[in-house]
């Protein structure tokens, strides 16, 4: 059977990469972005390193909770996925709302990946053994962990959002992989470091995106971030492909892989079981999986 993988945000940067690095292993990789000529240059990327499957591109919208069941409804009419990976993530400057009205950057970094995700279980499940690998970020150590709402107390700054949905999403990665344990389904969050992306070099360099008690210091914790990790998108892209595809963690579930692509403790806040139920209830009723 033609094994088969779905990258987010797969059109450039590290969810290109990965892509690249996937189709190398052999896989049927199908990569989803918004913009059409970003998607076929990336397949065209893809294809001229004769892959054993030709890739494709999808366009969605994934801030789009109605694009996410659209995209989720055309994968799995394909038959069984093998690996997904929900690359996609944005760093917002400004605080902005969603097509559906809910705060961008935790629609983004946290309920589309959600979503997406959930609805394609049952074709996780006919593609056994299969592997959901989430991206996820170091800036969830700087992330409040309340979930009573979409919105935490206090102000936007979007670095510390951005934080705060990512814990959201590996505190959800966690709580899946326990609940698919022993369905053949493994569940993975790898953390890319630093990478000269266009959100690293845009947004984060604006000192606006942290709160007012760490933006004096700002300059030098980024640039010292940036010099300890910071890397091209292919050397960030390396977790996220050991998570899909290295046999080494063939039977396990559950990991985080760190950014020098091996196994690390993860957060101790996305083990909480108190934070892992605020997350679930608010991103099923944020984002539910039936419809309606």
């Amino acid at each position: 059977m033609k094994q088969t993988a779905l990258v987010t945000a797969g059109t450039a940067g590290i969810g290109l990469e990965t892509a690249l690095g996937l189709a190398e292993a052999g896989l049927a990789v199908t990569v989803v972005g918004r913009n059409a000529e970003r998607g076929a240059r990336a397949v065209e990327r893809i294809n001229t390193t004769a892959p054993l499957h030709s890739a494709r591109f999808l366009a969605a919208e994934l801030s789009s909770l109605d694009a996410v069941r659209a995209l989720a409804d055309r994968i799995a009419a394909d038959g069984p996925l093998t690996v997904l990976v929900n690359n996609v993530g944005a760093m917002f400057p400004e605080r902005q709302d969603s097509v559906d009205g809910i705060e961008a950057t935790f629609a983004v970094n946290h309920l589309s990946p959600y979503l997406l995700t959930e609805l394609l279980l049952p074709a996780l499940r006919a593609g056994a053994p299969s592997r959901i690998v989430n991206v996820t970020s170091g800036a969830v150590g700087v992330a409040k962990r309340v979930f009573d709402a979409v919105e935490p107390p206090g102000g936007y700054y979007g670095f510390h959002w951005y934080g705060r949905a990512k814990l959201a999403n590996l505190t959800y990665t966690l709580e899946l992989a326990g609940r698919l344990d022993g369905t053949g389904v493994s569940v993975f969050a790898a953390d890319p470091g630093g990478a000269a992306t266009d959100m690293t070099n845009g947004t984060m360099r604006n000192p606006k995106i942290v709160s007012p008690g760490l933006r004096l210091l700002w300059p030098l914790v980024r640039r010292k971030f940036e010099r300890s990790t910071s890397g091209p998108a292919s050397v960030a892209a390396r977790p996220s492909i050991f998570a899909a595809t290295d046999g080494s963690l063939t039977g396990q579930t559950g990991v985080v892989i760190g950014p020098q692509a091996h196994p690390v403790a993860p957060f101790r806040s996305a083990t909480d079981p108190r934070v892992a139920e605020a997350v679930r209830r608010l991103s099923e009723r944020l984002a539910p999986v039936m419809a309606g």
